[in-house]
């Protein structure tokens, strides 16, 4: 990828790549993702069948739903940030890994013994007991330690790059790794009780312990899944499209407005609470202004297809990296409106706002996830093609399925919840009581644990058909004929 015009190169010799350590993330985000999405299904079935939570303290809603939300952000989104990131800042540098193998390795591992202690945490009932229930103290130093190997060796590689340039994917990748990095150490303050036990309590309490956290999950949600996953769009789309970048300027323009007005947006999670009317007020504005920079993006994402729409007729992988740009687009469209303090006297609390976060997280992060590792499993293990397109047509149908049947019943739901609990008699007093709306909501609950279902088979289909791949089998009917659905593949070897 020539990082100056975001044109495909491929004439210069190809340097020696470390992409062992992709691989192990790959296959890490791959593994992950599947254990994510299936306590996703089960905490989607206690909420539709309370029976389910049995009678076990670590098999409750109260712990997994925390671990499944870790589990498909830092888990199976981490790890596939990790993934894309080291693959495309070495490819886009033309220069091997800062730090060497070991250097690597120790990221990879450390990594994967994060997430194993802040699921063990969460199950356990470890955590700081704050809104997100996150993990204790001694899990956040580890991360920190972790994080900053990340940004060193992120770092390092752009220090040594032969291209002049730095494409526009690694100013998003590296947007999200400083970011974050701040996030994590300001959110995470805490003294401990003792070094030797894992309680401690927040440096902030009241309100201003309710605005770091939102100013800490508003930005999580900016920076970890948004500015993060912009960086695999722009490198796997154009890569996958064979197509330049559609406006290169106005992906750079997409950064710094991008950066410069999420970091605001926080307080209006906070909307009609003990926050100062001001604040909130200044959350709202600054939602409603990210509309247009998403919207760039998103524009400039879809239209590096110009000139290879019919891919879409013959590609699915290209399909799927597609409709999560379009995803990308409706949730934030959908995320300014609900910021609106009027919208938001309706949709907070509901779950309106729960089909707002699982269009946004399967629709826009899971699927464009998958698509950039149904691209990297062939070039990674120097595969000519996956094994088999038809098994990603049939995960692609799934998943969107899924998803839809999913949103829309949050939709649904959500709408009907809010308009419940604000509905009147004719004598002022409310007109329904909070265990009426749970049951008015048990259909829609059921429908979303189906889609659930759905979506989590196509991973599934999707693991099968990336192991085969690995291995290099290619399925018997396609061996001779059939869409090859790494039109890009040769310029990424």
């Amino acid at each position: 990828m020539d990082a100056a015009s975001g044109t495909l190169a491929t004439t210069r010799a190809t340097p020696d790549y470390d992409f062992g350590v992709v691989r192990l993330f790959t296959i890490a985000a791959m593994a992950w993702g599947i254990a994510a999405f299936l306590v996703g299904v089960v905490v989607a079935l206690q909420l539709a069948f309370p029976a389910l939570n049995l009678d076990l303290e670590w098999t409750t809603f109260g712990r997994l739903r925390p671990l499944h939300t870790s589990a498909a952000v830092f888990a199976f989104g981490g790890n596939t940030l990790l993934a894309t990131s080291l693959y495309v800042v070495q490819r886009t540098c033309r220069a091997r890994l800062f730090g060497g193998h070991e250097l690597a390795r120790f990221l990879f591992w450390g990594y994967q013994a994060f997430i194993v202690m802040a699921g063990v945490g969460y199950l356990f009932g470890i955590t700081q007991s704050r809104e997100y229930a996150e993990p204790e103290w001694y899990v956040d130093l580890w991360l920190t330690l972790v994080w900053v190997v990340y940004l060193v060796i992120f770092v390092g590689t752009l220090a040594r790059r032969e291209e002049p340039h730095i494409y526009v994917a690694n100013w998003f990748y590296l947007g999200f790794i400083l970011t974050i990095a701040m996030l994590h150490v300001v959110n995470n303050l805490a003294v401990p009780v003792s070094f030797l036990g894992a309680k401690s309590y927040s440096a902030f309490s009241g309100t201003r312990d309710a605005l770091v956290q939102w100013w800490y999950g508003h930005n999580a949600v900016g920076f970890f899944l948004t500015a993060g996953f912009l960086g695999i769009m722009y490198y796997f789309v154009p890569k996958q499209a064979g197509r330049p970048v559609y406006s290169y300027r106005l992906s750079i323009v997409h950064f710094w407005s991008l950066i410069f007005l999420y970091i605001w947006a926080g307080p209006h999670h906070l909307h009609y609470t003990a926050l100062p009317d001001w604040a909130q007020t200044l959350g709202m504005v600054f939602s409603v202004m990210l509309w247009m920079p998403s919207w760039g993006g998103m524009i400039n994402g879809i239209m590096t297809l110009s000139g290879a729409w019919d891919k879409l007729r013959t590609d699915p992988v290209l399909r799927m990296l597609v409709t999560s740009v379009a995803f990308y687009g409706m949730s934030t469209f959908e995320g300014p409106v609900m910021s609106i303090k009027a919208v938001n006297a309706l949709s907070h609390y509901t779950d309106w706002t729960i089909g707002h976060v699982h269009s946004g997280a399967l629709g826009w992060v899971a699927f464009v996830s998958f698509g950039a590792l149904y691209f990297l499993v062939p070039a990674l293990w120097n595969r000519q093609r996956l094994y088999s397109t038809m098994l990603v047509e049939v995960h692609f149908w799934i998943a969107t399925i899924g998803i839809v049947l999913y949103i829309t019943a949050m939709w649904v739901s959500g709408i009907m919840q809010g308009l419940m609990w604000r509905a009147y008699d004719s004598l002022g007093f409310l007109q329904y009581s909070f265990v009426e709306t749970v049951l008015a909501m048990h259909p829609f609950y059921v429908i979303r644990a189906i889609g659930g279902v759905l979506f989590l088979t196509g991973a599934l289909i999707m693991a099968y058909n990336l192991w085969r791949t690995a291995r290099g089998d290619v399925r018997e009917a396609e061996r001779t004929g059939g869409a090859d659905v790494a039109p890009a593949l040769a310029a990424a070897h």
